[in-house]
């Protein structure tokens, strides 16, 4: 083995710059880049240094010079840290030496295998590969194989190399299996002891066809609301905090995890099945222990009351959005008549969610319409069709009433005065602020966003321009210049929902933050303090987090946390558990996209050469990027195939121009194009432009300086047109801003999180569970 710190430079010159810390990120081209730890701008590494690090690697680099166009170039002076990474590839053979092909390209060299260290590995085999001497100038890394995944064909290989690329863990511990298998099968008479009994109270689950498991289930009714009209909304939540207890084998499997995995075809749980498909799972017709959540809405969608208390319930039907969707659209058609009795339920929450949907709207949050897609696999794991996911007033309905209980919960968090992780989504930085001011200037949207901005501003911005024919361009901007939601302590609201206190309460089965809400909200109910337990260390997901978190905070000009008091021990460690949670949310979302990713290339290598219409979705300096209609599938048109002259990227419309044509491309441009190219290794789809006839050149040349006609029929684009041509030379792009914009993309906060909402329950509650009037301000 080898050891940590390397260093490559002794005796620094007294003319180079000072020494900058960062993490390698690689190229498949050979080159790197160094993500500097102070969020600072990136530093480009040629090949040459790149040949004695890896990617992953933390080292230390010194700036010897810039490029033609201001970027700068850095020399590794030394490998700090090389983190333990096993390396995923395909076995090969060449001319009697062993050697895998790492399948992630950022690893820019192959490892040698000596021949006693190929296991039972055969040639073209999928493998892990596990590090015994690492890089250098003249040499190549060395490793062993230490697991065979498998032909590169076989159904599922994608996602066992994404759980292992990613490190996202795939196998429960012994200890989490063995207690597990104690558990028992059903409730037992000792787990209803100091519970309410909702077994008569007509509980329901409401989920999509493929659910396995159930975290929720509910109930309304109406009810007099202080003077008025109103109704009880019930949100009952399975009760995994009861089985899984703090520190124990489970409990520690739970928060390596921190998150369930989903890809098509198959799931990788936080919690063992038993738990999570079995005695946690809100099944129909059994008895389940719950935490629930009972509400007092108003005629208006105010939350006017509400109380936690732990139950025991029984689910008296398990629905379908689809089934849920057909009742409410026809009351006497057959969907209905098989459900009698359950009618006149899914009517009440239909009225509560209307009512909440009133609410929703006069607060102000953000609402953006946006089509979301699901794969369709064969029995073999291939995509047979990419499907629009449709959302109708069922899943809406369950979305608002999981809202209303997460608002309760951090409210009733924050009164009572026990430290827990709030969901909390800011505002955008300043410097986002800035790029879309200019973008709805440039765009002569005639509105724009304050200096303190508010979501009810962009949702008035996304309403007054939902008619335009660039609806679609300018909602996107809107979404791209908010932050992702994280898990802290430190609560600062959610901006997107329009929350001043917002928590994750309703998924215990397959989030961490919600177990560890469930048990705050107990500590609080039995007058007790809930104190996290000593957990694993954080990753590298956390730690990378962690630095981007620090270096936001220290933009000049950012808002200003609300902690201003140092952080006591306990607090810190409960920014440590947010983060690992935050951070192991988006190494999930990474690992489910490169599934994703890997299935649409091998669906579009059976369409090479095939012509579609599709809508741009991106435009960047090097291209723009574009979604097929039918397909779903996004793909690039590089910039070289946009036609022979010089195009300019204008931030300010985000849009590529042609200098001599006017020809523009935007976000929402119709066009038609060819797949011309796909990289299953480099999970990349490559696109051509199919120019029809003459019209288009000819339209652009007359009308310079307004966007020409687009190739696939010319959507018009704020009174301008967008389209393109097939052939010639353009700008190429730099290597810095594919990587710039390949994070940027990778980063995107899920379009969902930012769906409906409801009006923020600012309510109080006695230790005893009994409802009472909620706070004001």
């Amino acid at each position: 083995m080898y050891n940590k710190k390397t260093t490559l430079d002794a005796q620094p010159s007294a003319h180079l710059s000072q020494e900058i810390e960062g993490s390698v990120q690689g190229h498949r081209d050979g080159h790197g880049f160094i993500i500097r730890d102070d969020g600072e701008g990136d530093i480009y590494i040629p090949p040459n240094e790149m040949r004695a690090v890896l990617h992953k690697d933390r080292v230390r680099v010194r700036i010897v010079r810039q490029d033609r166009r201001g970027r700068p170039e850095g020399r590794v002076v030394e490998i700090i840290e090389r983190p333990p990474q096993p390396i995923i590839g395909r076995l090969l053979q060449e001319s009697g030496v062993w050697l895998v092909a790492p399948e992630d390209k950022r690893y820019g060299q192959d490892v040698l295998i000596p021949r006693g260290a190929t296991g039972a590995a055969k040639p073209g085999q999928v493998v892990v590969v596990e590090l015994t001497e690492p890089p250098a100038l003249f040499g190549q890394p060395v490793g062993r194989i230490t697991e065979v995944l498998g032909e590169v064909d076989d159904p599922g290989m994608e996602i066992e190399i994404a759980v292992r690329k990613y490190g996202v863990p795939h196998e429960f511990s012994a200890d989490c299996l063995a207690q597990a298998k104690e558990l028992p099968d059903k409730v037992r008479a000792q787990d209803k002891k100091r519970r309410v009994d909702l077994t008569d109270v007509p509980l329901v689950t409401i989920d999509g066809e493929d659910a396995r498991d159930f975290d929720d289930a509910v109930y309304c009714e109406p009810a007099k609301v202080g003077r008025g009209k109103g109704w009880r909304l019930l949100v009952a939540i399975a009760d995994v905090s009861h089985y899984v207890e703090t520190g124990s084998a489970i409990d520690i499997d739970a928060y390596d995890r921190a998150t369930s995995v989903y890809f098509p075809r198959r799931v990788i749980p936080m919690l063992p099945e038993k738990l999570s498909n079995g005695l946690c799972s809100l099944n129909p017709e059994v008895e389940r222990l719950c935490m629930v959540c009972d509400m007092l809405i108003t005629a208006k969608g105010e939350v006017h009351a509400y109380q936690f208390y732990p139950a025991v319930m029984f689910s008296h039907a398990r629905f379908t959005y689809t089934e849920v969707a057909a009742i409410l659209a026809n009351t006497r058609g057959p969907e209905a008549s098989k459900r009698k009795a359950r009618v006149k339920d899914l009517l009440h929450l239909h009225d509560v969610y209307r009512a909440l949907l009133v609410a929703r709207q006069s607060r102000g949050a953000v609402d953006f319409e946006t089509t979301e897609t699901q794969i369709v696999c064969d029995e073999n794991g291939r995509i047979e069709k990419i499907v629009p996911r449709t959302r109708n007033d069922a899943h809406k309905l369950i979305e608002e009433a999981m809202l209303a209980a997460n608002v309760c919960s951090a409210d009733f968090i924050a009164q009572g005065g026990q430290p827990g992780l709030f969901r909390v989504h800011e505002g955008p930085t300043p410097e986002k602020q800035e790029i879309l001011r200019n973008y709805l200037k440039a765009m002569a949207v005639g509105m724009t966003i304050g200096d303190d901005p508010k979501p009810a501003e962009f949702q008035a911005i996304a309403e007054a321009t939902k008619e335009r024919p660039d609806a679609q361009q300018i909602h996107t901007m809107l979404l791209r210049s908010m932050q992702q939601a994280i898990y802290t302590p430190v609560n600062s609201g959610h901006f997107g929902l329009a929350f001043e206190a917002y928590t994750h309460f309703t998924s215990p089965i397959r989030r961490y933050p919600d177990l560890l809400v469930h048990r705050v909200i107990k500590a609080i109910l039995g007058k007790t303090q809930y104190r996290l337990p000593s957990l694993p260390t954080p990753g590298e997901a956390h730690a990378k987090l962690a630095k981007r978190l620090a270096a936001r905070a220290a933009t000049p000009g950012a808002k200003p946390r609300k902690d201003v008091k140092a952080p006591s021990r306990d607090t810190l460690a409960w920014e440590a558990a947010g983060l690992h949670c935050s951070a192991n949310e988006r190494r999930a979302d990474e690992a489910s996209r490169d599934v994703e990713a890997w299935l649409k290339c091998k669906y579009m290598r059976e369409h090479l050469g095939e012509e579609f219409s599709g809508v741009v979705s991106a435009a960047t300096s090097f291209g723009i990027f574009v979604t097929l209609d039918a397909m779903y599938v996004e793909g690039l048109v590089h910039i070289t195939e946009l036609g022979g002259e010089y195009f300019k990227f204008d931030e300010a419309r985000q849009e590529l121009r042609g200098e001599r044509t006017g020809i523009r491309y935007a976000i929402g441009a119709r066009v038609r194009v060819q797949v011309s190219r796909v990289d299953l290794d480099g999970r990349k789809i490559d696109f051509r432009l199919v120019r029809e006839g003459e019209e288009l050149l000819g339209r652009a040349l007359k009308d310079k300086g307004v966007a020409a006609e687009g190739a696939g029929g010319g959507a018009r684009q704020a009174g301008s047109r967008a389209g393109g041509r097939k052939s010639g030379k353009g700008l190429a792009p730099s290597a810095t801003e594919q990587a710039g914009l390949s994070r940027e993309r990778a980063a995107r906060s899920p379009i969902q999180s930012l769906k409906a909402s409801v009006k923020k329950a600012a309510a109080g509650k006695s230790s005893k569970g009994k409802a009472r009037k909620p706070r004001r301000g």
